[in-house]
């Protein structure tokens, strides 16, 4: 049974998605506030964490990015708001998906089963990843180059690991925006372009290995 963690300060949301979660067999859990949320994934693990962006005592943001600290943990934002900032904000600290309330029970649960079964396939793959001197921990979500650890954001580790894991094949920008970012995300391509510069900065001599396809977008280009 996967365990779902409910974060709002309006009681009567969380009560409507713990009836449509437990309806559909999760186990629901409840926490009115980011502070809440943080210490209760000290102590338990979550299949999935659905996060209100505003709370008082601790906001949502703030709480992703604390939990994100100690655990690698899917994450969907509820919010009031539906500003392109906020969801620019909340990709780039971590978060899977995005909804705006007034938001309907059935699309928040079908969100939900894509992001656990995106998440749990993760999981399936081979756990390190070393290409030369690049080595990607999928279980600590750390990248090492010539065995220094890279201080990389989410969606730069997820870019890695997503062109490492489909290496020699060309990735069109609308393709790693859809798989990275998710086929609602309001940004444009060069949201790519600007994480691909970052991405060749932090490896170093290893640089080249991300290949520029003129027109297409890019490739990880490696041979064994």
């Amino acid at each position: 049974m996967y365990k779902i963690l409910v974060v709002d300060d309006e009681e009567k949301i969380r009560e409507v998605i713990r009836e449509y979660g437990e309806f559909e067999g999760y186990h629901v859990s409840e926490a009115k506030d980011g502070m809440d949320a943080v210490n209760m994934c000290r102590d338990e693990d979550y299949d999935i964490i659905i996060m209100d962006a505003m709370m008082p005592r601790l906001d949502g943001f703030s709480a992703v990015k604390e939990i994100k600290k100690i655990k690698d943990i899917p994450v969907l934002m509820l919010s009031a708001r539906g500003e392109e900032y906020d969801k620019l904000f909340g990709f780039e600290i971590g978060v899977d998906d995005y909804v705006v309330k007034p938001f309907s029970p059935k699309e928040v649960m079908a969100r939900i089963r894509v992001i656990i079964k995106r998440h749990k396939s993760k999981e399936t793959v081979k756990r390190k990843i070393k290409l030369k001197g690049i080595e990607i921990d999928l279980d600590g979500r750390s990248v090492y180059v010539d065995d220094k650890k890279m201080d990389l954001t989410p969606k730069e580790y997820d870019l890695l690991t997503y062109m490492v894991l489909n290496k020699n094949i060309a990735l069109s920008r609308e393709k790693l925006l859809n798989e990275i970012w998710g086929y609602d995300f309001f940004g444009d391509e060069r949201t790519v372009d600007t994480h691909i510069k970052m991405l060749r900065n932090s490896l170093g001599c290893y640089r080249d290995y991300i290949v520029t396809l003129r027109g297409i977008g890019y490739k990880f280009e490696y041979e064994e």
